[in-house]
């Protein structure tokens, strides 16, 4: 979902650093049960991308969107792309899309909105050279696992970061979705709309 150059936004007011500064391009978004939304902000948007002229901001951020404030969650991600969250919505996970370092952080949310320190919720960095894709879009189901586009296809974690296994696509995949019935699970991989039914919502 990157927003055109003409279109970017303005960080309204996460504090004196960034008030002011344009977005790089929105990518990705989920929405929390509060109403609020929590987004990433890589470079993909912008010509040359980090070495853009118009790149105002010295990161690649994930921010929180709430009542019209937009405030920084972490800088710390050189690609941070797809997000979600945990089922009971303590747990924020980001995917980071960077051969260099191609892996899912996690954040733990509280209740009163305060975000914890990043960590590392799985690293598929030695993968990237033998299998096609990196970290980019995910779910979670009901139980809490969580289905990741990543080099080889769409893997499978643990709530605990264990990976039970990949579906392999052959071709690098992009984006989940999840069909609303939580029956069937579709994948956007190159050239490829596919679709896969679950066995359960495990």
């Amino acid at each position: 979902m990157n927003l055109s150059q003409r279109n970017r936004a303005t960080v309204s007011k996460p504090d004196d650093q960034l008030s002011g500064k344009l977005f790089n391009s929105p990518n990705d978004l989920v929405q929390h049960s509060n109403g609020s939304y929590l987004f990433t902000d890589p470079p993909y948007g912008l010509k040359d991308a980090d070495d853009s002229k118009q790149k105002q901001l010295a990161f690649n951020g994930v921010y929180w969107l709430k009542g019209g404030d937009v405030t920084l969650v972490t800088d710390q991600l050189t690609r941070p792309n797809g997000l979600a969250l945990s089922p009971d919505e303590k747990w924020l996970y980001v995917a980071n899309s960077d051969p260099q370092a191609a892996q899912w952080w996690k954040y733990p949310l509280s209740a009163d909105g305060a975000v914890g320190e990043g960590q590392l919720f799985f690293d598929a960095t030695a993968w990237v050279k033998s299998k096609p894709g990196l970290p980019d879009g995910l779910k979670v189901l009901p139980s809490g696992h969580l289905l990741a586009t990543g080099p080889g296809g769409v893997l499978v974690f643990s709530a605990q970061g264990e990976h039970l296994g990949t579906i392999q696509t052959g071709v690098a995949a992009a984006n989940v979705a999840l069909s609303l019935d939580i029956q069937y699970l579709y994948i956007t991989a190159s050239n490829y709309l596919l679709r896969i039914k679950l066995k359960a919502a495990v």
